[in-house]
């Protein structure tokens, strides 16, 4: 492990995005502590979304948020036993009329670990012989936009509210014709998320490859904020055409009243007109509002917006706290909470593994 110079460490102490996540919120724990206290429950989000494990916190599987939405309104998935002879899964995939390229991720996931894109029987071979977890084969989705959409609706209001809007860039390079990939890594170093190890890990088998002059070489098909994406503010493309595609949403998943919505789109206005996207992901009670990176805040305003998110939490789950749906128990919680994180571990530990495909 590299020790950081005075130079690394004053750039890390001036830039709250690149801090740890625990470090980040820490400072907003008596918050979280106080709206426990109020509901008396240190769960008390867990009725905010009734439908979804824990309110769709984080270890949750994707396949009850997908069950929940309208089915052209994300990629065709299929549910795959890794325990399934190699066979089956053929046999699973040419029945649900999925054709290569595909992609492939657990359906109990976090920070896009384990996801690849799967060009050929062979690869999908390596990644279901080595996966060890259920996981999704799904339609790869090419729109070229990739967005997150954080929406609210109170219990029983038709109308809700969108507080971010932001465009999600993955690690994309170009080549010049003269450096190698892991020359060209470079520029990414102090990128929030980054982690330059993990990426020259992952594509080692390129790693001395000379990328040719104007050549896009995709170093990860998950624009995940944790994994180095660059968020890019939408706020001036809020309106009121936008809003009414995820009150439509909402709508049709019934009981999804608060989380961020993470889709790729021919174009923001198409996405404005309700056509020509597809949901990637839904996160629910546990989703970090994205756009208090993508506006330019500082430290103190991202605390104001995490805090507003976190009341508006407390009091969607409250409403439905008084309609019968009850809080997770203490027990239940430290349970649930246990079992994620070995698996998340797990993720974690098979995501080194695993090759990229290219």
């Amino acid at each position: 492990m590299k020790l950081m110079n005075a130079k690394q460490i004053w750039y890390k102490l001036t830039h709250w995005e690149q801090w740890h996540y625990n470090a980040k919120y820490v400072l907003l724990a008596p918050v979280w502590l106080l709206y426990s206290i109020r509901a008396r429950s240190f769960y008390f989000f867990t009725p905010a979304n009734p439908t979804l494990t824990f309110g769709g916190f984080e270890g949750g599987p994707k396949k009850e948020i997908y069950d929940h939405l309208p089915v052209e309104a994300y990629p065709k998935s299929i549910y795959i036993d890794p325990t399934w002879a190699f066979e089956k899964v053929v046999a699973a995939t040419s029945e649900s009329g999925l054709v290569f390229p595909i992609a492939v991720k657990p359906n109990v996931g976090m920070m896009g670990l384990l996801f690849r894109k799967i060009d050929t029987a062979a690869e999908l071979t390596i990644y279901h012989q080595m996966v060890g977890v259920e996981y999704i084969l799904q339609e790869l989705v090419l729109y070229p936009i990739e967005v997150s959409v954080f929406y609210y609706r109170l219990p029983g209001i038709q109308k809700g509210n969108i507080t971010g809007f932001v465009k999600k860039e993955a690690l994309d390079v170009i080549g010049d014709g003269i450096s190698t990939l892991q020359t060209l890594l470079q520029q990414f170093k102090n990128r929030p998320g980054f982690k330059i190890e993990e990426w020259e890990t992952k594509h080692k088998a390129t790693l001395q490859q000379v990328i040719p002059q104007g050549e896009l070489f995709k170093l990860s098909w998950v624009a995940n904020l944790s994994r180095g994406a660059r968020l890019v503010s939408l706020e001036a493309e809020k309106n009121e055409a936008l809003l009414q595609v995820f009150d439509r949403l909402s709508h049709a998943a019934k009981h999804f009243y608060y989380g961020r919505y993470d889709i790729k789109c021919a174009s923001v206005e198409e996405l404005k007109k309700g056509r020509n996207f597809s949901i990637l992901e839904f996160n629910g009670a546990g989703a970090e509002p994205h756009h208090v990176y993508g506006n330019g805040n500082n430290l103190w305003q991202a605390c104001k917006i995490i805090v507003q998110h976190w009341h508006v939490l407390f009091t969607i789950a409250k409403c439905n706290n008084a309609k019968g749906i009850k809080y997770r128990t203490l027990r239940e919680g430290l349970s649930f909470t246990t079992k994620a994180n070995r698996h998340f571990k797990k993720l974690r530990q098979l995501d080194a593994q695993i090759p990229v495909f290219h």
